[in-house]
């Protein structure tokens, strides 16, 4: 059984189940209380403020709390991507090498899992097998790709994207120029220690290149050789990819016909509005150009497609323009915005913006901590959280 489950009970379980306490004091450890939430996030199974309102109706939180923290650094990646745009896909500023130092495709070692490395293959293995990682897992993997291998950090975003169940571009591809230090001041490096620390005893890897001191790891990182590959006998196959939907037809005007449609898209899966028209057709969409852009495993195609199926009507495969086409004949067109579409919807569908957890900041932010300062200003009380305020009021 997936760990998993593609439902609305299973996202508000896992909210249930967190436990903040435990959360603040050993989210750092593979085995800690992570509250796995995010596949049901960033496919908007449950959005932020249904989340934060979920743990802060059981247990007593701050706004400076951990938990709620962390929840600011998804919402500040948004920020970043709702100002940058596709410039996320690239160096927001230098690193430690120059860009043509780094090599463009991501060796088969390590695609493999037979790097011979037990951390970097042990976290490879389970992406595969389970479609997610550990944050301090998905930062080993990063780190050690950039710079030790020298290969450049988009690479390795767009490797892991595909086989992530909660791929958001702006978390994960900002996450992998933040170990970079193209989007932070600094490059995220680890060793041996740490992941001791952190890890189960299979992981470890004493005697092995990173068991050395951070300085020596920061001089790697900021000279251009590779580190030397010692590949394994054994590894494992890396699942293949698709752009296929499971289930889904050619956009067809007649399906839509003088009707009210709510348009549900792979990042707007939660319960429909409440507030839709009476006998509105709950239509599917899967954006052809995303997905021939950026591929899934066929876990993730699971995931999304059951939800999918379980809230959709009809579900249509189609580009932009015959979406357009078809939609024509629609008396009325809503959806959830979200940056994954936002480009591809025609001009008749009305895109309803998502409840924002934090105060959006006059201007755009650079850092976290400067984007943290801004959306946090004033507030004396989780309470005062401008998603928690719209909660209380629906």
């Amino acid at each position: 059984m997936s760990a998993f489950p593609p439902t609305l009970a299973a996202a508000h379980a896992r909210i249930a189940a967190v436990r903040p306490a435990d959360y603040a004091r050993s989210r750092n450890a593979l085995g800690g209380a992570a509250s796995r939430l995010s596949p049901y996030i960033t496919h908007g199974f449950v959005s932020l403020p249904e989340v934060l309102a979920g743990v802060a109706a059981q247990h007593r939180l701050d706004p400076q709390h951990k938990f709620v923290y962390e929840l600011g650094w998804r919402a500040y990646f948004r920020h970043v991507w709702q100002h940058r745009g596709d410039a996320i896909l690239q160096s927001l500023h230098a690193g430690p090498l120059p860009e043509d130092a780094y090599a463009r495709a991501l060796p088969a070692d390590i695609r493999q899992a037979r790097s011979g490395l037990p951390v970097i293959d042990q976290a490879v293995r389970t992406l595969y097998a389970t479609g997610y990682l550990h944050n301090h897992a998905r930062m080993w993997l990063a780190s050690y790709v950039v710079h030790l291998r020298k290969v450049h950090w988009r690479a390795g975003a767009d490797w892991m994207l595909a086989h992530l169940l909660d791929g958001d571009l702006a978390s994960n591809h900002l996450s992998w120029q933040w170990v970079a230090g193209t989007g932070s001041q600094k490059p995220y490096l680890f060793n041996a220690g740490n992941v001791a620390r952190y890890a189960p005893a299979d992981w470890h890897s004493p005697g092995s290149v990173i068991d050395q001191s951070y300085a020596a790891l920061d001089a790697i990182a900021r000279r251009a050789a590779p580190v030397p590959a010692q590949p394994a006998d054994d590894g494992v196959d890396e699942p293949a990819l698709s752009s296929q939907p499971p289930d889904a037809a050619m956009p067809m005007a007649e399906d839509v016909a003088g009707r009210d449609v709510w348009l549900i898209h792979p990042w707007a899966l939660g319960a429909p509005p409440a507030d839709l028209p009476a006998g509105c057709l709950l239509l599917g969409w899967w954006p052809a150009e995303c997905h021939a852009a950026w591929p899934w495993s066929a876990a993730r195609w699971r995931f999304v497609g059951a939800r999918m199926a379980a809230l959709a009507t009809r579900q249509w495969q189609g580009d932009r323009q015959a979406l357009a086409q078809a939609l024509a004949a629609a008396r009325s067109v809503q959806t959830l915005a979200d940056p994954h579409v936002g480009p591809l919807l025609p001009p008749q569908v009305r895109q309803r913006p998502p409840q924002p957890l934090f105060a959006e900041p006059d201007r755009p932010c650079a850092s976290f901590s400067a984007w943290w300062l801004r959306s946090t200003r004033g507030l004396q009380a989780l309470q005062d959280l401008p998603g928690l305020a719209a909660q209380r009021a629906d």
